[in-house]
C-alpha cells in the first residue's frame, strides 16, 4: 500500500531537529520524497547510530519509525517489522520520563500510524485498524487536528480493505468536515486530493470528482503550482474512470502544462497518450510520443518516473498492434525498459524492477523470442514473490502460462495459470488499491486469466476428454470469475462474508456454459457429483450475434417464429448433448451459472423444437454455488410490497401495479406502500419495524454492468444498488434472518449493455436476499399481475420451492392463449437459492 500522502507537507514522517543529526534525518526525508527509498534507509540508519551514541532514545525511536517506512516501500517486510518493534520498545522505555511525555506520546502515535500501514500492506487490515485507533486516541489527547485527519484517512483505507464501506465513507466525511473548517493550506489541498483519490478507488466517481475540484479550488488560491498539477492529474484519472475521455485528455493536458515537477508532467502526458491511442487520434499520438521521448532522459530516477517510463513503453507496445508503422521499433521499446530496469536496480527497488523486467518479457513475447521472454518473466516473478507483491506476481504467472502454452507445455501452463488465479483470489479488492502506479482494467487484465485457464483445462486432446479433476477445476474457476466480476461491479469485497459451505441440493443439475473465442464449452454437474463435458465448435462472434438477435426479438410482439428458431439453436448448444443423461438422473431443477451474453437470455425460453425448457424443468441461476445457502423457504411468509402506478422520474405509468399489490396482499399478509407512500425512507422504516421474509418492488428500474447505473425508482428518488446495503445493515442489526425473497417485477436490463444482467446479481447480493426474482425486460401490461398472483398463490398454498412456484406461474401464462408467447412469461428469472 503506497503512502497516503506523497508531499512533504503531509508525508507520514516523524521529523525532529537535532543539530548534529539533522542533516542525516533531512537527507533521508529528501531521498524518501524523491522515491530513493534505499538511500533514505541508509541515511536513517546512520542517524539512528548518531542518536544512539548520544543516548537520545526519543529521536532514535522517531528515526526507527521513518526507517520502517523506507523498508515497507522496498518490500523488506521483516526489517520493517523489526524497525517498528525497536521504535516502540524505546518509546516504552521513555514512557516514565515526564519531561518528554508529550513528545513521547506524539512520536508513539506516529509510530503506530506507520505500524498500521505495515499491517495493512501485509493484508492484516483488522490489526491495522486497531493500531490506528490506538494512535487516534493519543492524537485526541494531544489535540493535533492535522494528525487526527491523517489518521482518519488511514482508518478509512483499512475499513475499505475489510469491506466496511459504509464505515469508511462515514470516516471520510468526518475528515472532509474537519478540512472544510480549516483555512486554505497545503495540508487542506493534499488532504482533499487524497480523499478524492480514495473515493475514486471505492467507485464513487462523481463524489471523487467533486472533492478533487474542491481541492483544485483551494490549491489555486495558494502559490504551489505543483499541487495544482497533481490535482489535475488525479482529476484526469477520475474522468478516465468515468469514461469521460475528452475531459480526461484536457485534465492531463492542463496537468502537464501546470506541474513544476518533470515527473508529474511525464505521468500526465503518458496517461494522455494512452487515451489518444484508445480514441484513434493518431497524429496527436505521434506528436506527443515524440515529445515524451525527448523529455524522458531529463527525468531524475524515482519510482514514479520509472513507472512513467514503463507505462510509456507499454503504450508504445499497444500502438504497434494498432498503427501500421515501424516507429518506434521493438528495439526502441526494449531500450526504454532496459533503462527502467537499471534505474530500479540502482534504487534497490525490487518492486519496480520486477515490473520493468516482466514488461520487457512481454515485449519479447510479442516478438516471439520465447526463450528470452520466459527467462525474463521467471526473473520478474521470483523478484515479486520475494517481496510478496501478489498484484504484480499474478501478471508474471499469467505471462509465464502463456509462454509455456505456446511452447507445448500445457501441464506447466496450467500450473502457472492456477497460481495466477490463486493470487487474484487472495487480492480480491486490494487489486484496485494496492498500488496506484499499476492500473487494472478488469476486462483486459483480470478476466482473461480465468478464461484462459478454463480454455486450457478443457482443451481437447487426441481422442481424449479432459479428466474429471480438470473439469471440476474448470467449474471452480468459472465460479471464481463470477465472484470476481461481482467484486469488480461493487469495487469492494462485499461477497467475502457471503461465501457458504459446500453443502448443496443433491437433486439439482448444474450447467456451466462458457464462451471461448473458437468454441462454446459446457460443463454439466449431474446429481451425485458426476461431471459431463461437451463443446460446440462455434465462434464467439456467432454465439454473441445469435444471442443478441434473440434478446432483441424476445420482447417483440410478432417474432415467435424467429424466437423459436434462435432458441432452438441455443438449446442445441447447451442442452441437447446432455438430454439423455439429464433424463436418466430425473433431476427436477437445472441451475445455470451463465457467462457473458448468455446472462441476457432467459433459459426458460430455450426450445427443443416441441417444448420450451420451462415445460420440462424448474430453472434457476446463480453466479456461484459458493454464494448459495441451500435452505428451504420458511412457510410463515410475510411481505412488504411497494410500487409505483403513476409516472415518476421520467418513467411511464404502471397502471397494473395496484392490481399486482392487491393480488399479493390477498395471498400473503402484506404491508403495502403505493406511490407517494413508497419512499426510500418509508421502505427502510417498514423493514425496521415489521417481521417479513419477502420484499416485492413493483417499480421501474434498470440493471447495468455498472453499479452507478443500476437502480430502482422510488417516489422520491432513484435507489442505487450501493444504497441497498442500508437494508442489509438494518437487517443485520435488528433481525437474525435475511430477506428470503426479493422480487423486482418491472425492471429491465440496460439497452446495449452486453453485461447488463450482472446488475441483477448486484442488486440481489447488495440487498442481502437469499433469492431474487427479476425481469429482463418490462412489458407494462397486466400479464405481470397475473403471473405474480399465481406465483404467490403457489408459494403460500402448496409446499413448493421458489423454483417450482415460478415455473408453475410461467406455465399458467404459457397455457393461456392470451399470454402463450415467451415475451409474456419468459423475462422472469430466479437468482440465488432455488429451494
Amino acid at each position: 500500500m503506497p503512502p497516503t500522502f506523497a508531499h512533504k507537507t503531509t508525508a507520514n514522517f516523524i521529523v525532529q531537529s537535532l543539530p548534529d543529526a539533522q542533516n542525516l534525518v533531512e537527507q533521508g526525508r529528501k531521498d524518501y520524497e524523491a522515491e530513493r527509498f534505499a538511500q533514505a534507509a541508509t541515511s536513517w540508519q546512520q542517524a539512528i547510530s548518531a542518536f544512539k551514541a548520544k543516548g537520545d532514545e526519543l529521536r532514535q525511536a522517531m528515526t526507527w519509525g521513518n526507517l520502517s517506512l523506507a523498508y515497507q516501500q522496498l518490500g523488506r517486510w521483516a526489517e520493517a517489522e523489526d524497525a517498528i518493534r525497536n521504535a516502540i520498545a524505546l518509546l516504552r522505555a521513555q514512557s516514565l520520563n515526564l519531561l518528554h511525555q508529550k513528545d513521547n506520546s506524539q512520536i508513539l502515535a506516529q509510530v503506530l500510524d506507520i505500524k498500521g500501514r505495515l499491517l495493512l500492506a501485509q493484508s492484516k487490515a483488522e490489526d491495522a485498524l486497531n493500531t490506528w485507533q490506538q494512535a487516534a486516541s493519543i492524537y485526541q489527547k494531544i489535540d493535533d487536528t492535522n494528525l487526527i485527519l491523517r489518521n482518519r484517512i488511514n482508518q478509512a483505507q483499512a475499513l475499505q480493505t475489510l469491506g466496511f464501506y459504509r464505515q469508511a465513507e462515514k470516516t471520510l466525511k468526518e475528515s472532509i468536515q474537519i478540512l472544510q473548517k480549516q483555512p486554505n493550506s497545503p495540508l487542506k489541498v493534499t488532504g482533499l486530493r487524497s480523499l478524492g483519490n480514495v473515493v475514486q478507488v471505492t467507485g464513487d466517481l462523481k463524489t471523487s470528482r467533486q472533492i478533487l475540484q474542491q481541492s483544485l479550488a483551494v490549491a489555486s488560491s495558494l502559490p504551489d503550482k505543483q499541487a495544482v498539477g497533481d490535482i489535475l492529474l488525479s482529476l484526469g484519472n477520475t474522468a478516465r474512470a468515468q469514461q469521460d475521455v475528452p475531459a480526461a485528455i484536457e485534465f492531463y493536458r492542463q496537468a502537464a502544462n501546470t506541474a513544476t515537477s518533470a515527473t508529474t508532467r511525464i505521468q500526465a502526458q503518458v496517461n494522455q497518450l494512452r487515451l489518444l491511442l484508445e480514441t484513434k487520434q493518431f497524429p496527436a499520438f505521434t506528436a506527443l510520443s515524440s515529445q515524451i521521448q525527448t523529455q524522458l532522459s531529463d527525468l531524475p530516477a524515482s519510482r514514479t518516473a520509472i513507472f512513467a517510463r514503463i507505462n510509456f513503453a507499454q503504450t508504445l507496445t499497444q500502438s504497434k498492434k494498432t498503427i501500421a508503422t515501424d516507429t518506434p521499433s521493438w528495439l526502441n521499446i526494449a531500450q526504454l525498459l532496459s533503462v527502467a530496469i537499471e534505474q530500479a536496480r540502482n534504487l534497490q527497488d525490487q518492486r519496480t524492477q520486477s515490473y520493468a523486467i516482466g514488461v520487457l518479457g512481454g515485449v519479447y513475447e510479442q516478438t516471439k523470442q520465447w526463450s528470452d521472454a520466459q527467462n525474463l518473466t521467471q526473473q520478474a516473478l521470483l523478484m515479486a514473490q520475494t517481496i510478496d507483491a501478489k498484484d504484480i506476481a499474478y501478471r508474471w504467472q499469467w505471462q509465464l502460462g502463456r509462454l509455456l502454452e505456446v511452447r507445448g507445455d500445457n501441464k506447466g501452463a496450467i500450473a502457472a495459470y492456477t497460481e495466477a488465479v490463486n493470487n487474484l483470489q487472495d487480492l480480491r479488492n486490494d487489486l484496485f488499491s494496492v498500488n496506484s502506479q499499476v492500473k487494472f482494467s478488469f476486462q483486459d487484465e483480470v478476466e482473461p486469466v480465468y478464461r484462459q485457464l478454463v480454455e486450457l483445462l478443457l482443451q481437447p486432446g487426441q481422442n481424449s476428454q479432459p479428466s474429471q479433476q480438470s473439469i471440476a477445476q474448470a467449474s471452480q474457476t468459472i465460479e471464481s470469475l463470477q465472484i470476481a466480476e461481482l467484486n469488480n461491479f461493487f469495487r469492494n469485497n462485499c461477497l467475502n462474508l457471503r461465501l457458504q459451505s459446500k453443502k448443496q441440493d443433491p437433486t439439482a443439475a448444474v450447467i456451466y456454459p462458457f464462451i471461448l473465442p473458437n468454441r462454446l464449452e459446457v460443463i454439466l454437474r449431474l446429481p451425485q457429483q458426476r461431471w459431463l463435458h461437451y463443446a460446440t465448435n462455434v465462434s464467439q462472434q456467432e454465439v454473441e450475434t445469435t444471442l443478441k438477435q434473440l434478446q432483441q426479438d424476445l420482447p417483440k410482439p410478432h417474432t415467435l417464429r424467429q424466437v423459436q428458431s434462435l432458441s432452438e439453436k441455443v438449446y442445441n448448444w447447451l442442452i441437447q448433448p446432455a438430454e439423455v443423461a439429464l433424463a436418466e438422473t430425473k433431476a427436477p431443477t437445472l441451475v445455470f451459472v451463465l457467462d457473458g451474453w448468455l446472462r441476457n437470455i432467459p433459459m426458460a425460453a430455450l426450445y427443443d423444437g416441441k417444448q420450451y425448457l420451462v415445460e420440462k424443468y424448474n430453472i434457476a441461476l446463480t453466479p456461484s454455488l459458493q454464494l448459495i445457502e441451500p435452505k428451504p423457504l420458511q412457510k410463515e411468509l410475510r411481505a412488504i410490497a411497494a410500487g409505483l402506478s403513476e409516472p415518476r422520474a421520467g418513467f411511464s405509468a404502471l397502471p397494473n401495479v395496484k392490481q399486482e399489490l392487491r393480488e399479493i396482499s390477498s395471498e400473503l399478509p402484506s404491508s403495502i406502500l403505493l406511490n407517494q407512500e413508497f419512499t426510500s425512507k418509508s421502505l427502510q422504516n417498514r423493514i425496521n419495524s415489521l417481521p417479513f421474509s419477502v420484499v416485492h418492488l413493483a417499480t421501474h428500474g434498470q440493471f447495468s454492468s455498472k453499479a452507478e447505473e443500476t437502480f430502482i425508482v422510488a417516489w422520491d428518488d432513484r435507489i442505487y444498488v450501493n444504497e441497498l446495503s442500508n437494508l442489509v445493515r438494518t437487517i443485520e442489526q435488528n433481525k437474525p434472518e435475511a430477506i428470503e425473497l426479493l422480487v423486482l417485477s418491472a425492471c429491465q436490463t440496460a439497452a446495449g449493455d452486453t453485461r447488463a444482467a450482472l446488475g441483477i446479481a448486484g442488486v440481489a447480493f447488495q440487498a442481502g436476499a437469499r433469492s431474487t426474482i427479476a425481469s429482463l425486460w418490462n412489458l407494462d401490461d397486466e400479464s405481470t399481475a397475473v403471473l405474480m398472483s399465481k406465483f404467490y398463490q403457489e408459494l403460500a398454498d402448496k409446499k413448493l420451492t421458489k423454483a417450482e412456484a415460478l415455473r408453475s406461474a410461467q406455465l399458467a401464462l404459457l397455457q393461456s392463449p392470451k399470454y402463450k408467447r415467451p415475451r409474456f412469461w419468459a423475462p422472469y428469472i430466479l437468482l440465488g437459492n432455488w429451494l
